[in-house]
């Protein structure tokens, strides 16, 4: 796959063959601009953020995670063998300036998937809010969960509201531990396949237990939603969700007195291409 098309190939919105030849373009023109200082700070980031959309779009096409890998390394490869000078490079540049102009100033996303959306926010203002988030329902109760904060995302929070009135004394998140398996447990797939069925057995799994519990503040409980519990997972657990495959789910367990546990679940989706959005806002 060459890299002639560097540049129209890497601006959003441009329909291509294949969702992996978006991906690897937009990879590639990542690195000519990297390494030739081609972009501001701003359009580098809208660059990342689109590339890891593109990402997850090819591998919800069907393509494999490790062979996109492989050819994300060798576009990255020749990418940085090109003259940054040269005609095709500059003209590249311009186009993607020109592409990503107006992607800087939308301050919300919608990242749809195969069950449920991931909304990013990343405006500014005194209140915190939540920044990337995905709303769950488990049985009769609900939780809304993604990152939260004031000027950015500050945190990774499970909100919880529960029927019942009661109240957990702790949470954890659960997912697949990248160290121990080659890839993602998805033997269901598709929008009919319940996101229960896209976590590996708990053997090749890892979990992150919250480390803070408090009451929800009202600006992170749904409309009509008086009270709820908000649990803060460890940065690790933001960071390990992102490795992941946008295919995947993971797991959040709330424990209750008496060994009871309920649990929500989330889908990966796009939450990395996300994450990658809200790093507009700090620049």
């Amino acid at each position: 796959m060459g890299i002639s098309g560097l540049a129209v190939l890497a601006a959003p919105g441009v329909a291509l063959a294949r969702p992996v030849d978006l991906f690897i373009e937009r990879a590639a023109t990542s690195e000519a601009g990297d390494r030739c200082g081609l972009f501001s700070p701003e359009v580098a980031a809208a660059l990342a953020a689109a590339t890891q959309q593109a990402r997850g779009a090819a591998l919800r096409a069907g393509s494999d995670a490790r062979t996109l890998t492989s050819l994300e390394r060798d576009a990255r490869f020749r990418a940085a063998r090109l003259e940054c000078d040269s005609e095709r490079v500059v003209d590249a540049a311009n186009r993607v300036k020109s592409a990503f102009a107006g992607y800087q100033r939308i301050s919300r996303m919608v990242y749809p998937g195969d069950v449920a959306d991931w909304r990013a926010d990343r405006t500014t203002g005194r209140a915190a809010r939540w920044r990337l988030s995905q709303d769950s329902r488990f049985g009769a109760d609900r939780m809304t969960f993604g990152l939260a904060g004031w000027d950015g995302a500050n945190g990774l929070l499970a909100v919880a509201t529960f029927a019942d009135g009661r109240t957990p004394y702790a949470a954890r998140l659960v997912m697949r531990d990248g160290a121990r398996t080659l890839g993602p447990y998805l033997i269901a797939t598709g929008k009919a396949a319940p996101l229960s069925a896209k976590l590996p057995p708990r053997t090749a799994t890892r979990s992150y237990l919250a480390e803070a519990r408090s009451p929800a503040g009202p600006e992170l409980l749904p409309k009509a939603v008086e009270a709820g519990w908000a649990f803060r997972f460890p940065v690790a657990a933001a960071q390990a969700l992102g490795d992941l495959d946008p295919r995947e789910s993971i797991a959040v367990e709330f424990l209750f007195s008496g060994e009871r546990v309920r649990t929500a679940y989330v889908e990966v989706g796009d939450f990395a291409a996300g994450r990658a959005f809200l790093r507009l806002a700090s620049r």
